[in-house]
């Protein structure tokens, strides 16, 4: 095997390591000792020759993800470690219940130790998701811990990258089934049935990280009019229906993500039919729901995947917000996301306060929400909240 590349960062550039933050920026570095390629494993040295550890190499801002710190070797073993542990605390907290929820996050990169590696788990079904050249270099190694976890069935994994890695040089990654092959199932969510395409949906399949939030807007639900903005296949409409809402609608750009919504309400409530759904644009659907709604949900796709982009983001959140609040009725409750990355809750927060103090009317917080537990966030790596929500009373 030959010699691994080394990479040395600059004076004093080794203390966010030091910290246990998981990524190198390529201003951080100081030389390169060979030559990389995206996805080898590189070792990384501070100033003073000492071993830091060892990731994954890629091109652009941040240059390398880190897998170990110290002297931990890179391969089967360290995927077998982490992606058991990562098991363990999902039965720990209880979120793989069968019968009742056999949908959640698996691993969650950086959050359990493994950055660039996203799985996500559909009874019986694993999707993995490489957002690094590295990771995708990995899939094999994966696949064999995930089909040897205990108590864990695993019939069939499916890769789909093609999307998170396509940016990525000299990779061009096809979605394929690595094991078996199902393109959709049936899925239980807190007793809930849903329709999953994995091949065809959004993410892995499903919006698994609102499970919480959903299980909320079916708390406050009974007896109110409800408006799914962004709704893709209704999560939030089932649990809307099913905490007793007097109607429910849902509305997307996507006419599959439509279908599926109203497959998923019929599944849950074959006798019921004050639910309609609407594929046409959400911003042009809120021109004309003055008065209409006493729950409204916005729930809509990362404004923001770049820092760059992040001031139009902002006013994006602040315009959508501001739409929904001027026209929800008084009493009203609307919850709000935002799944981007590059937003800080504060600055999600800064955009909910200006839409409102738009407004003029008086809007409290009831609920400040994230992702769950089976999307943990390590402490070290706070970029890793990447969801953030607000449930607020507007009177």
């Amino acid at each position: 095997m030959s010699e691994r590349v080394k990479i040395v960062l600059k004076s004093g550039k080794d203390q966010s390591l030091r910290r246990r933050h998981p990524w190198v920026f390529s201003g951080a570095i100081k030389k390169i000792v060979g030559i990389p390629v995206e996805g080898d494993v590189v070792d990384v040295y501070d100033n003073k020759d000492e071993k830091l550890g060892s990731g994954h190499y890629q091109e652009g801002s941040i240059s390398i993800r880190m897998l170990t710190l110290g002297e931990e070797p890179v391969g089967e073993n360290l995927f077998r470690n982490r992606i058991t542990q990562a098991w363990n605390h999902r039965t720990e907290e209880g979120v793989y219940l069968p019968g009742k929820t056999d949908v959640f996050r698996l691993v969650n990169a950086e959050g359990d130790g493994l950055p660039g590696l996203i799985i996500d788990y559909y009874n019986g079904t694993a999707v993995i998701q490489a957002h690094s050249t590295g990771m995708y270099h990995h899939l094999n190694d994966i696949l064999k811990v995930l089909t040897a976890l205990p108590g864990l069935p695993v019939k069939t994994v499916y890769s789909k990258s093609r999307n998170t890695l396509h940016l990525q040089t000299g990779l061009r990654p096809e979605d394929t089934w690595l094991l078996g092959e199902q393109g959709e199932g049936e899925v239980l969510e807190n007793g809930y049935q849903f329709r999953v395409n994995w091949e065809r949906g959004q993410k892995t399949g499903f919006f698994v990280d609102q499970r919480e939030n959903r299980k909320l807007v079916g708390h406050y639900a009974a007896g109110r009019e409800v408006l799914n903005m962004f709704s893709f296949s209704g999560g939030f409409s089932v649990y809307a229906m099913g905490g007793g809402a007097k109607i429910v609608h849902s509305v997307d750009s996507s006419v599959h993500a439509i279908e599926l919504a109203k497959i998923n309400m019929e599944r849950n409530f074959p006798d019921r039919d004050n639910h309609a759904e609407f594929a046409t644009d959400a911003f042009k659907f809120m021109e004309d729901i003055d008065q209409k709604y006493d729950l409204i949900i916005l729930d809509p796709p990362a404004f923001a995947k770049h820092q760059r982009v992040l001031n139009n983001a902002l006013q994006g959140y602040k315009k959508m917000n501001q739409n929904a609040i001027e026209k929800i009725r008084p009493g009203g409750l609307l919850f709000t996301f935002s799944c981007s990355q590059a937003v800080s809750r504060e600055n999600f927060r800064k955009s909910v306060f200006a839409a409102a103090a738009n407004t003029g009317r008086a809007v409290k917080i009831l609920h400040q929400l994230s992702q769950p537990a089976d999307h943990p966030v390590s402490i070290y790596h706070p970029e890793g909240e990447y969801l953030k929500g607000l449930v607020v009373k507007v009177d």
